[in-house]
């Protein structure tokens, strides 16, 4: 199916404002990100970031981890009628591991507690290259941790905890539920994961898979792209490890998933791939690749709402029935 034109034109806006940090020395990232967040931060950004509901409580606060004793900010979505101990999603954004922040994903987190009917709490994990790999994932599984140690702090039932998240977000939540597995298979205390939702992730940090062979121009994420934020997050570090390129790791016991691609994604057979890893791990999986799609549909719900809406009924249907 064709891209919407309202996608085509951010494309070409965003080429014609300078492209993507994905391709920018380290040291210039921290400016470039501040440029692109006040961007974001503006009418503009806002508009196709989308408004989220009015009916969703959300408040801000700091979730001290293992690693960051001070705290690491979290921002917490309460639907209508929920009360507590109320079962969690953990939310981690996309962004290559470079940019992005819980701005970004308020839509896309306040309607998915809605559909639900769930406490979302969306984490703003440190970004390379100032934190590079493995720190976004040990922030993303000690988020975790930390919330089921300490479920008081925000009402939820620790029993009844997902992850989930959207492109490096998504590389993160699967990355926090092989920590887990990882840990209980050492002995050790882990937090039990119900689900994971992975919404058009980077599983794969050396590879270049087909799809970024055939799609290697698309309105928010080229392949190109991809290729140049893996190497800030990775700087030196080995990009086939399993908690880099989960892709490659054993995916056996990890928690049933929902694997979301889009048609005009160079990332869509990394999430392909990836759910028939699982399902070859005996782990319960639903793909769905929604058509017409490009990369980033659940942080455009005001410029891509009917693909945004239907993805959030779906990760609401699959999260109550998990």
């Amino acid at each position: 199916m064709r891209l919407p034109l309202g996608l085509r034109v951010v494309g070409t806006a965003r080429r014609l404002l300078g492209g993507s940090l994905a391709h920018l020395d380290p040291a210039d990232v921290p400016a470039a990100r501040a440029a692109v967040l006040r961007l974001q931060h503006g009418p503009l950004g806002r508009a196709v970031i989308g408004t989220p509901p009015r009916d969703v409580v959300v408040e801000e606060t700091v979730l001290p981890t293992a690693s960051v004793p001070a705290g690491l900010t979290v921002r917490v979505y309460r639907p209508p009628s929920t009360q507590a101990p109320a079962p969690v999603v953990v939310n981690l954004h996309g962004g290559g591991f470079v940019q992005g922040d819980l701005d970004q994903s308020e839509w896309f987190c306040a309607h998915v507690a809605r559909a639900a009917a769930a406490v979302v709490v969306s984490v703003d994990y440190r970004l390379a290259p100032e934190h590079r790999f493995p720190v976004p994932a040990q922030d993303a599984y000690e988020a975790v941790e930390a919330l089921a140690a300490t479920p008081g702090r925000v009402g939820i039932d620790p029993a009844r905890i997902a992850v989930m998240g959207d492109s490096a977000g998504g590389n993160l939540a699967t990355v926090a539920c092989l920590m887990a597995r990882d840990r209980r298979r050492e002995g050790r205390e882990a937090p039990a994961i119900a689900a994971q939702v992975l919404v058009y992730p980077g599983v794969e940090m050396v590879d270049v898979l087909p799809s970024e062979r055939a799609i290697p121009v698309a309105p928010i994420l080229s392949a190109a792209d991809i290729r140049g934020f893996h190497a800030l997050y990775l700087g030196d570090a080995d990009g086939t490890h399993p908690y880099a390129s989960p892709l490659r790791a054993d995916l056996r016991g990890l928690p049933p998933a929902l694997v979301q691609t889009a048609e005009h994604d160079p990332l869509r057979d990394h999430g392909e791939r990836y759910a028939e890893a699982l399902d070859a791990a005996d782990v319960p999986v639903r793909h769905t690749r929604y058509l017409g799609a490009a990369h980033g549909y659940v942080a455009t719900g005001g410029l891509t709402p009917r693909t945004s809406l239907q993805a959030v009924a779906e990760i609401g249907a699959f999260l109550r029935a998990m």
